[in-house]
């Protein structure tokens, strides 16, 4: 059984514990995310068979099938899987960071502070007199990317200042965050109530976490995020594997503790942030996605590739279904929400049963 959830690896003088249990479900989860790819691909106002999307992802088809999977929409499913990775991986290092389930970006106002400068930019180009016209789209579209990642920078900054006690004290993070988060909700409703209706409308779309209508310009960012963080975050495994020993067992084994804290807020946000940019806040995706994870390997932390593929699962399949399945138009964020929601009272009764017993 223990061979089951970890394996050695010795190459010459070096060796790796491998988790085989994690990698088995991060295998699985892969070939269920390329599935539901293929699914989302086919269906839509000109449905195409599976074979068909297979066929044409690999060459052919003919162009008809190639302009609507290629440029109708495999960018939006593109986007729907980066994100997913991105808010999964993010999710993973918080919950590791702070040893608390409930430590995921959108609880710890991370996400919110990247809403808040998104939300100001899309205001303030209403109020600059632009309107809706081309000018304001072009400016939101400059600006969104650098708004919700100053925003998103900010609040991380903050809330690692008002949790540092001689040292990052995690649940002070916790209860920071919670705090921090509603401070920033309430200030992103006062921006929608002072703004122009139609940019309150437009605001109010994006942030319940919309996937429609999103091109390779959204693509891009979460994708490069993905390439240069993710091997960052994988660098800092073998770190947050010792930090799970506690502070002072960590230092003893040589970890660089707030290195490795502070490498992992740097990644987190910056995950988080273009995942804000890209498609609005989808709530509970990088909260429930790491525990889910780290339900099916079976590990003592959520695992980072495991939690990216089910961050995959999820917000593809919350874009199938917001699409395929229900009757009416609805964006992913709500699916994604009534998702989470249930799942975060059942982690907090659990945990209060658990002190209770």
């Amino acid at each position: 059984m223990a061979l089951l959830h970890a394996s050695p690896l010795r190459v010459g003088a070096l060796s790796w514990l491998v988790p085989v249990r994690a990698g088995l479900v991060a295998l699985a989860g892969l070939v269920l995310l390329l599935v539901l790819v293929a699914v989302d691909l086919s269906v839509g106002d000109f449905p195409i068979p599976v074979r068909e999307v297979v066929a044409t992802l690999l060459g052919g088809g003919d162009a008809g099938q190639r302009f609507v999977v290629m440029e109708l929409r495999l960018p939006q499913t593109a986007v729907a899987a980066g994100v997913g990775a991105a808010l999964g991986l993010a999710g993973a290092l918080t919950q590791t960071l702070a040893r608390n389930p409930l430590a995921s970006p959108d609880i710890l106002g991370i996400t919110e502070g990247a809403a808040l400068g998104a939300v100001a930019v899309v205001v303030a180009s209403g109020a600059s007199g632009y309107g809706g016209g081309l000018v304001a789209g072009r400016l939101q579209e400059l600006g969104l990317p650098v708004a919700a990642f100053g925003g998103s920078v900010v609040t991380a900054l903050v809330l690692y200042a008002f949790s540092w006690r001689r040292g990052l004290d995690m649940q002070r993070l916790v209860l920071v965050g919670i705090g921090l988060g509603a401070a920033l909700a309430a200030a992103t409703s006062y921006l929608l109530v002072n703004a122009r209706i139609q940019d309150a409308a437009s605001a109010q779309v994006w942030l319940s976490g919309s996937l429609t209508g999103r091109g390779w310009e959204h693509a891009r960012p979460v994708l490069v995020a993905l390439v240069v963080l993710t091997p960052v975050a994988l660098l800092l495994v073998r770190s947050l594997n010792a930090m799970l020993l506690g502070d002072d067992a960590a230092r003893g084994l040589g970890v660089r503790l707030q290195l490795t804290q502070l490498g992992c807020l740097v990644v987190a946000v910056g995950l988080t942030s273009v995942s804000v940019a890209a498609v609005g806040p989808l709530e509970f995706v990088a909260f429930v996605v790491p525990q889910v994870a780290l339900r099916l390997t079976g590990g003592s932390r959520p695992p980072v590739l495991a939690s990216m593929v089910a961050g995959g699962v999820l917000v593809v399949g919350a874009d199938l279904v917001t699409r395929a399945v229900l009757p009416f138009a609805l964006p992913a964020g709500i699916v994604t929400a009534a998702i989470g929601a249930p799942y975060l009272i059942w982690l907090l009764v659990r945990t209060n049963r658990g002190r209770t017993a």
